[in-house]
């Protein structure tokens, strides 16, 4: 059976992009503007406050790994009353060197390694929105080691650099969403998947895409009444049943329709649409074009 968390990372396509080792002692404070792209940091020394947007203020400690989907605003600092520097990560130039922050001389309060990466699908913002906007994940090793093999082989600049970088980030991301807590999480599919019953059901609509599911059979598949099962997949996951497989279903449509060698009758049955006027019917209402123009811009822009 397919892994729907596998698939949605195949199709978010991440790529490496930045990363570097920072560092603060005394009274710091950096502001960090809404970015936008998927962000991350191990604390591998000491501790510091980490407040973000819309979250719950944390303090970060040795082993802490910390994963923005999407990056909205933050506020990173040490425990001493400072002004916050504010930065633009969009127009920060990336230094090849380590950021101290506070107070220069002496040894630092924390250090940690982060940076950012891009998803290579235009769709990102749709399968982004199915995980949590933080990821908190305290003491495990592996992620750091991910992090440092990262900081290394950004450093490295060697032959095959790229295609490694974007390997690395791959796994980085499928162990953070592994590990994350999923009581913490907002709804969403990591939610959805640590519910059992609902992950069954999950599970079959990724492994069965070209199937007409029904509420009912899913509910019958996840082995409760078709209004319990309802109100759970849609409190869990934060959208209703038929409209997470909708979107699911577009999302690898429009993956389909940019790879440019299918009909739009192939790419209609391998989605679960009965025709390709169906599939048109669909998809234009959910994309706002029909798939042969979204078909012929991919290939344009391409």
């Amino acid at each position: 059976m397919r892994d729907p968390l596998t698939q949605v990372i195949q199709l978010l396509r991440p790529r490496a992009v930045f990363s570097k080792g920072i560092s603060g002692a005394g009274a710091w404070a950096v502001r960090y503007s809404e970015f936008g792209q998927p962000g991350f940091c191990a604390v591998t020394e000491g501790r510091c406050h980490l407040a973000v947007d819309g979250e719950r203020p944390v303090v970060l400690e040795r082993g802490d790994f910390v994963l923005l989907p999407a990056t909205p605003a933050f506020t990173m600092s040490g425990f001493e009353p400072a002004q916050p520097v504010r930065i633009d990560p969009k127009t920060a130039p990336p230094p090849g060197y380590e950021v101290r922050y506070g107070r220069k001389d002496g040894p630092p309060d924390v250090r940690q390694f982060g940076g950012w990466f891009s998803f290579g699908s235009p769709d990102a913002g749709l399968l982004v929105s199915l995980l949590p906007r933080m990821i908190h994940i305290r003491s495990v090793p592996r992620l750091t080691q991910l992090v440092s093999l990262l900081g290394e082989e950004v450093a490295r600049n060697e032959a095959g650099r790229d295609l490694v970088l974007e390997h690395l980030v791959d796994i980085l991301l499928i162990e953070a969403l592994r590990a994350a807590p999923p009581d913490a999480a907002q709804p969403g599919l990591l939610r959805g998947l640590a519910d059992p019953r609902i992950a069954t059901a999950l599970r079959q609509m990724h492994d069965d895409i070209e199937r007409g599911w029904t509420v009912l059979e899913l509910a019958g598949e996840a082995g409760m009444s078709r209004s319990a099962f309802f109100d759970r997949f849609a409190r869990t996951v934060g959208v209703r049943p038929m409209e997470y497989l909708h979107s699911w279903r577009i999302a690898v449509a429009k993956s389909l329709l940019r790879g440019g060698k299918l009909t739009l009758d192939e790419v209609a049955r391998r989605t679960g649409y009965g025709s390709a006027s169906t599939f048109s019917t669909a998809f234009s209402r959910h994309v706002g074009q029909s798939p042969g123009k979204f078909m012929r811009a991919a290939r344009s822009s391409a």
